[in-house]
């Protein structure tokens, strides 16, 4: 076991520009009222990858990590031939988040979620004694609960029994982890609903969300890989949302690169893409809004309910706060994007015929934002372009492994249940009462 040694930084509220030491497990400024995002603020300038480190640590300097952890794959990137032959692109990367052995990707949860998981749970010191909480629509409770079960790190996870078959896995998971779903019905922000609730209790500790340094950071690892790959920043940036967390994310590493000084000096257009009917955030920046636009929790649920990119259906995204989507698309010149249910089966099935490899819905809906952008001459066709695939490969995976699912432990609904109950629900199922 390499001797870990990690990279000092320090935490910057995106508010008011103030500078502060991160205590342990920090989502806010301290002194801040205002609804911003706080960002690290690295003392090494220049990237530099710890070849001496396995799999996404090589990534430490760049990380708010403690510790590593085992068993991790990073992201790949390499340059396009058949898709970027379909969409007439001279400069097409691709970077590829999953399974695909043939490439040097092994993300044994096909998803890029797992690039913040080993960098959220690495944050944790090893003599954290609560319960990490993570509410997920699907992939990102897969890569945590793959990830805190293989590393013996306490996991409650929150998911919406609709999406209770994303919950899949190589093997049992560790009795360490459980699964708390909300009922038939409901989604993405009631899991968060639950989550929130159980956090009161103070056995458990909330991961973060957006607000944590670790998940936005793990994800601009992405562009690590695409920039050291091509040698410069590229032009412009595509990726699927739910949150848009990721394109955030992109955003701060794309700073980082500039400030490093190796990798050029300029910004990418950012170009996240939503999918129809469930399109929140593009309803508002397309009508020039900071913030998101009137809607019910009913008619905002039956829409996400609508998307076959299940994984994309945030209610409450970091759009509107300081430091987050709408300040990254002002930054950077970009726009957002949009793509149909019929546009993943389509594309889906261009991307296995061009590329070789089968991918998710969402890393569909990229795609479809990149057609958009095409069509609209937003891009240029001799411009470098990142495509973000943020899973795939599980096709694949699926027929050359056994596979397990995990099954709720419990369910419970946020609306129908009083939050002390399902509280001591919760701490029953960890034998906390």
């Amino acid at each position: 076991m390499v001797d870990f040694k990690p990279t000092k930084y320090a935490l910057q509220c995106m508010a008011t520009g103030e500078i502060f030491e991160d205590q342990g497990w920090c989502l806010a400024s301290p002194k801040c009222n205002t609804p911003s995002l706080v960002r690290t603020v690295y003392e090494k300038k220049q990237f530099n990858p710890r070849q001496e480190l396995d799999g996404f640590y090589i990534y430490a300097d760049w990380l708010p990590i403690k510790r590593v952890l085992s068993d991790s794959a990073i992201p790949v990137t390499y340059k396009s031939t058949g898709l970027a032959a379909k969409l007439e692109l001279e400069n097409l990367y691709i970077t590829f988040s999953g399974y695909w052995p043939e490439k040097g990707a092994n993300m044994k949860t096909c998803s890029f979620k797992e690039t913040e998981a080993y960098s959220v749970c690495a944050r944790l010191s090893e003599d954290n004694d609560r319960i990490l909480v993570v509410a997920s629509a699907g992939n990102t409770a897969r890569a945590f609960a793959n990830v805190c079960s293989e590393n013996n790190i306490p996991l409650l996870i929150a998911i919406p029994e609709d999406n209770i078959d994303a919950l899949w896995f190589e093997k049992p998971l560790s009795p360490c982890v459980k699964v708390v779903a909300t009922p038939k019905g409901t989604d993405y922000y009631d899991a968060i609903a639950i989550g929130d609730i159980v956090c009161k209790s103070g056995y458990f500790l909330p991961e973060g969300g957006a607000k944590n340094v670790a998940r936005r950071d793990g994800m601009g690892t992405t562009v690590l890989s695409a920039a050291t790959f091509i040698g410069r920043i590229p032009d412009c940036y595509f990726q699927a949302i739910g949150s848009g967390t990721g394109t955030i994310a992109a955003w701060e590493c794309n700073l980082r690169l500039i400030g490093d000084g190796r990798f050029g000096n300029h910004k990418m257009r950012l170009y996240p893409s939503q999918n129809v009917p469930f399109t929140p955030m593009y309803d508002a920046w397309k009508a020039g809004n900071r913030e998101l636009l009137p809607s019910t929790p009913e008619e905002a649920r039956q829409k996400a309910l609508q998307i076959t990119a299940k994984v994309l259906s945030n209610r409450k995204p970091p759009y509107s706060l300081r430091g987050g989507l709408y300040d990254a698309l002002k930054d950077t010149g970009g726009n957002i994007e949009i793509g149909t249910n019929e546009d993943i089966g389509r594309l889906s099935e261009i991307f296995e015929k061009t590329e070789g490899i089968d991918i998710h819905p969402a890393a569909a809906i990229a795609i479809a934002g990149l057609e958009h952008a095409i069509a609209a001459n937003e891009i240029g066709k001799d411009e470098t372009v990142m495509l973000n695939i943020t899973g795939g490969g599980e096709k694949l995976f699926k027929a050359t492994h056994e596979i397990f699912y995990k099954k709720p432990d419990i369910i419970l609904h946020p609306d129908r249940e009083a939050p002390e109950d399902i509280i001591a629900e919760i701490e029953r199922l960890f034998n906390l009462r």
